[in-house]
């Protein structure tokens, strides 16, 4: 037997002062008396209105928060609408800029793209209705006895015209295309295996004598440079604001006894205080012992040829037996002379000893990284192997040291094209001279950061070499040099690498592979879409094999310049304006931290040496501080959008589409990665941004 609970009075107090004060509680016993508990209810007479007036209360908040969400709607649509409006506006500017200079190939190829893109999207419409009307199950014939519609009997005419007159010709390009993309890719494949064979052989050019690190003594401990030959050492520049002080530096520092070297500052800036600072940059030199001399011409003809051409005409120019050119932006170590020099001893056929550049911005940027993949194999594998094979390859305007002998005697320099280089090195091939490339003998230099400078800079060198070419064809076949040479000139150098490398990229996967997707009777093969180019730029990467990670943006990438080679290819060979046009590389003056430390360290064992204080040798700097110096006020630099990029994009991304409805694969994906591809690049997207 349970014991009952004591009762609370404490609480039947409190409850009864409760029930006093507040008649509204009311207190229920149980039905079942043997509970012994007691149920509260609390009753309120408002407690309706109460409730009435909660509910009254949402629906007013309600209305107000779907107003509110309405003006957010509206204000967010607004916003969107002004900046689609902002960013026509913007388009249009950079589109109609007049930041570039007039190119009429480029507008005139501009056209055709931008009509081809319209038949694409015509055809890409027309698609679509079939498509939703199930015509691809069953498409309709002209000859069929059925009744057929408006649109039907269209489409069938359609279909009728692309079997019969459209689809063999694009096959027959195709067909071609795809012979010379083959030709092509065996001469790559041969280059590698001459590369594999130089490693493994282990060849490379041999100098027959070496300079030590100091030169030698006679009987009297005096310095015995007679073994040292004259050099003449010339720094073509213009408007090099941000490198002239870098390039002059590391050349001033060679280490090459001072009487047996002069160099030859060749400057063709049209900006005052440029001038001013490239002046006294070579007067506080001259004040540290270095013989150096500054040159300036008032017209500006022929470019980079006509400059140096100026130069060599100098009569003191007899004196010596050797010149050693570098662009503005290049940055020799203190050996390069004793490195380079002694392979000319004993080799009388010798003209010229080309070195590799090295990139100090290689890792700068997604842009800088692509080019240093492509460059690696242009020096590595092309020059490395012609060198040793051949003893020809194309002269790269720099960071080489040429015999005077040779130039003189095939003509020295042209004013006739932009790659007075190129031209220079053919002339002296088919006199009979000799080449060597040194692939162990590095010159920093600077890769372009941004699309635009990266840009111009290839048209010049695709457009260049057309130039050459048509000049040279005869020439070639009435020199005395051997079939043999005259062959690797003629289809090697100039056609297959110059002119079919960018013809059959361009038409082959921008102009026939989004065609092949809206005439499927005419077909390209997968294996060319995707195996050989991935085999291929393999194969480009393994020079630079820290660049493995970027081997689809390689691929892609080169894809998308394809467009900016064809037009310059078809600019240079066709005599069109633009192809003698020549706009200065922009640089930004970089240098790696190793070599700032060992060019001061030189800068300063050449002062000691000189008996030279250091406050001296700044007084030009202190003068050119005291000029007021007119400043230019040039407009602040912004992104372009590029129209035959962007055009090339929607037409390749439309196709992709149509490639999707037929359920294509890997067409689909190659025309959708390189349609975004050309977007990015269209909307200046990679490389150096500017604002």
């Amino acid at each position: 037997m349970s014991k009952s609970r004591p009762p609370n009075y404490e609480f039947q107090q409190w409850w009864n002062k409760q029930r006093e004060t507040n008649p509204e509680l009311s207190v229920q016993k149980h039905d079942d008396p043997d509970s012994g508990f007691l149920s509260l209810e609390i009753r309120g007479p408002t407690a309706d209105r109460t409730v009435e007036k909660e509910r009254a209360r949402s629906a007013r908040q309600l209305s107000w928060v779907c107003l509110l969400r309405f003006q957010q709607i509206a204000g967010s649509l607004a916003w969107v609408t002004s900046g689609v409006v902002s960013l026509l506006r913007t388009a249009n500017r950079r589109i109609a800029s007049p930041d570039s200079t007039a190119d009429s190939s480029a507008s005139r190829l501009y056209r055709v793209i931008k009509a081809f893109l319209i038949v694409v999207l015509l055809l890409l419409g027309f698609e679509l209705l079939a498509y939703f009307r199930g015509w691809h199950f069953s498409p309709p014939s002209v000859g069929s006895a059925d009744v057929l519609g408006f649109v039907e009997r269209v489409y069938a005419n359609w279909l009728e015209i692309r079997a019969n007159y459209l689809a063999p010709p694009l096959q027959s390009l195709t067909n071609l295309c795809i012979v010379l993309f083959l030709i092509q890719s065996v001469d790559r494949v041969v280059l590698m295996l001459g590369c594999f064979w130089i490693k493994f052989r282990r060849l490379k050019p041999k100098a027959a004598m070496e300079y030590g690190d100091s030169p030698p003594l006679d009987e009297e401990g005096n310095e015995n440079v007679e073994d040292y030959p004259m050099v003449l050492v010339q720094i073509p520049m213009c408007n090099e604001r941000e490198v002239y002080q870098q390039s002059i530096a590391a050349v001033c520092v060679q280490d090459w006894p001072r009487q047996r070297m002069l160099v030859q500052v060749l400057d063709d800036s049209d900006e005052l205080d440029v001038q001013l600072l490239i002046k006294a940059e070579v007067q506080k030199w001259q004040q540290r012992g270095v013989r150096i001399l500054y040159r300036h011409r008032l017209i500006r003809t022929g470019y980079k040829a006509g400059n140096l051409k100026s130069a060599m005409s100098c009569d003191y120019v007899k004196d010596y037996e050797f010149v050693a050119i570098f662009d503005a932006d290049f940055q020799p170590g203190p050996d390069f002379l004793k490195k380079t020099i002694p392979h000319f001893k004993g080799n009388d056929d010798l003209a010229l000893v080309q070195t590799r550049w090295s990139f100090v911005n290689k890792d700068e940027n997604l842009l800088t990284r692509l080019q240093n993949i492509n460059l690696s194999f242009h020096f590595e594998v092309e020059q490395q192997v012609n060198g040793v094979f051949l003893n020809f390859f194309g002269f790269n305007g720099t960071a080489g040291v040429w015999r005077i002998k040779a130039l003189e005697d095939c003509g020295g320099w042209l004013e006739r094209t932009t790659v007075e280089d190129m031209d220079v090195a053919v002339r002296a091939h088919l006199c009979g001279w000799k080449f060597i490339y040194l692939d162990d003998v590095k010159c920093l230099c600077e890769l372009p950061e941004s699309y635009e400078a990266y840009k111009k800079q290839q048209h010049r060198w695709h457009s260049g070499p057309m130039q050459l070419f048509r000049l040279c064809f005869f020439d070639v076949f009435r020199s005395k040099v051997s079939l043999a040479k005259k062959v690797n000139l003629i289809f090697l150098f100039f056609l297959l690498r110059k002119l079919i490398l960018p013809f059959y990229s361009f038409t082959l996967f921008c102009i026939i592979l989004p065609l092949t997707m809206f005439l499927p009777e005419a077909q390209l093969p997968a294996w060319v879409v995707c195996y050989v180019p991935g085999i291929m730029s393999i194969l480009n990467i393994l020079p630079a094999p820290r660049s493995f990670p970027f081997i689809v943006p390689f691929l892609l990438f080169e894809n998308t310049m394809s467009v900016t080679k064809f037009n310059a290819m078809i600019s240079g060979l066709f005599r069109l304006g633009s192809s003698y046009e020549w706009i200065v590389t922009k640089k930004l003056g970089r240098s790696s931290e190793t070599d700032l430390v060992a060019l001061e360290k030189e800068s300063d064992h050449l002062i000691k040496t000189t008996s030279l204080l250091r406050s001296s040798s700044e007084s030009g700097i202190d003068e050119l501080s005291k000029i007021e110096v007119s400043k230019k006020t040039g407009k602040s630099k912004r992104n372009r959008l590029y129209r035959k990029e962007l055009a090339l994009a929607f037409i390749l991304l439309t196709a992709s589409v149509r490639s999707l409805l037929s359920a294509q694969g890997i067409h689909f994906y190659f025309l959708l990665f390189q349609g975004i591809t050309f977007l990015v690049v269209g909307l200046d997207l990679i490389g150096e941004q500017v604002s």
